[in-house]
């Protein structure tokens, strides 16, 4: 792990919320605590490294097609869920809708929900996380699949609060 990969985990560990964050990989211990004004960066043992790292390639990324002008803009989807309440992730993890497998999932398209009420579970560094609704209303729209992995402030669920 080089400085640059510590400097960008440090930045998003400060960004996230989170108090506290140790990473453990076999050539490196690294704990990073925020709370005050400045990140604090121990790193507990590092020996070397026997291979030399490989360049991470980065997916080339598409460009849209532009519309034609001359074409009407439709109305886009954004459009129809302003009226709802976006249930967003307050962590990074894997997403779980179902408190195990053979249970049914916490909420459906459909559900009522009440303030309070648990609607996923996230797991993070092997502690589960129950995610609760902080409005009430009907589940409209799921954005995530069950056992996929989410990141901080990604939407999770549309609420209808009528």
């Amino acid at each position: 792990m080089d400085i640059k990969e510590i400097q960008s985990l440090i930045k998003f560990v400060a960004k996230s919320g989170a108090s506290e964050v140790k990473l453990e990989m076999e050539d490196v211990k690294i704990t990073i605590r925020t709370g005050s004004a400045t990140s604090e960066t121990t790193i507990v043992q590092a020996a070397p490294m026997a291979m030399p790292q490989q360049p991470i390639a980065a997916a080339p990324v598409a460009a849209a097609p532009q519309p034609v002008a001359d074409t009407p803009a439709a109305p886009t989807p954004a459009d129809d869920d302003s009226k709802y309440i976006t249930i967003k992730s307050p962590i990074i993890g894997t997403l779980y809708r179902k408190p195990s497998p053979d249970k049914p999932s916490f909420v459906e398209v459909g559900s009522d929900i009440k303030a309070g009420d648990t609607v996923c579970i996230i797991e993070a560094m092997k502690l589960f996380n129950e995610i609760e609704s902080e409005v009430s209303g009907k589940i409209v729209k799921v954005l995530v699949d069950d056992s996929s992995p989410v990141e901080f402030d990604q939407p999770l669920f549309l609420v209808d609060p009528s």
